[in-house]
């Protein structure tokens, strides 16, 4: 488990290694992170300036408690939907920027596999095939920010556990988002991927994860982004060529 892990987390940087073998089509990449976090970062801060007042309203049946409590509860009410939606903002962020900045993500998609195979590859899953998976990831990302959310109210160790499992959800969910197009590409259908992604679930959990966390670092999101989809590329040729697919997880001949 702890070598999928590890190997998974490689291939992230062996994304950002691809800056060396073309600097100009991942600079290209930077553009749609760029836009899609500032808005996302607004959005954020917008959240939190505005976040005491709206638990103050969402929460009037402790109006009357002593002070102590009636802080403390509503500061843990504001500290699970801010991170709650700091999950959803992880996840949002991915999805979104796939969708602006498609054209510029396929470039990356076809360099990594260029240099990887020595041909141009076909086509990939098209623009609205990428919307459609995008809008799937939004929605996952929503149910799983409600999960931590209502762990986070768990007394005690509520705090840890939701950031524990936040980590696992987004860093699972960016895997499968991010890969999905070199998987499509090479005409994988869904009930196939599901058995792929099973035989290397540690493996794309330790990109994710690791991924995730080069987003928490400022500005490492926009950075990262482009790498990301190089990364995500070759553990999706990895995958298709590991031991561990099974015939039926390969795609029909």
């Amino acid at each position: 488990m702890l070598h999928d892990l590890a190997d998974g987390a490689r291939m992230l940087v062996r994304g950002f290694a691809f800056w060396r073998r073309d600097p100009g089509v991942m600079l290209l990449g930077l553009v749609p992170a760029a836009i899609v976090f500032a808005l996302l970062v607004w959005g954020l801060v917008a959240l939190g300036v505005g976040l005491p007042g709206l638990v103050d309203l969402a929460t009037p049946f402790a109006d009357a408690w002593q002070d102590f409590w009636r802080l403390a509860f509503r500061t843990l009410v504001a500290v699970v939907v801010f991170a709650g939606a700091a999950v959803l903002a992880f996840v949002t962020f991915t999805a979104l920027t796939l969708i602006v900045g498609d054209p510029f993500y396929e470039r990356i998609w076809a360099a990594v596999e260029t240099d990887a195979d020595g041909v141009a590859p076909g086509e990939g899953p098209g623009f609205w095939s990428g919307v459609r998976g995008s809008l799937v990831l939004v929605l996952q990302g929503l149910l799983s920010a409600v999960l931590v959310g209502l762990v986070g109210l768990v007394p005690v160790v509520g705090t840890v556990a939701a950031a524990v499992l936040g980590a696992v959800l987004t860093g699972r969910l960016l895997a499968h988002e991010l890969t999905a197009r070199a998987l499509d590409a090479s005409g994988i259908p869904p009930e196939r991927r599901r058995a792929l992604l099973r035989a290397n679930r540690w493996r794309f959990l330790g990109f994710g994860v690791a991924t995730q966390l080069c987003f928490l670092v400022p500005l490492g999101a926009i950075a990262t982004m482009p790498a990301a989809v190089a990364g995500a590329t070759l553990l999706a040729r990895s995958a298709l060529d590991s031991p561990e697919l099974s015939r039926e997880a390969r795609p029909e001949s």
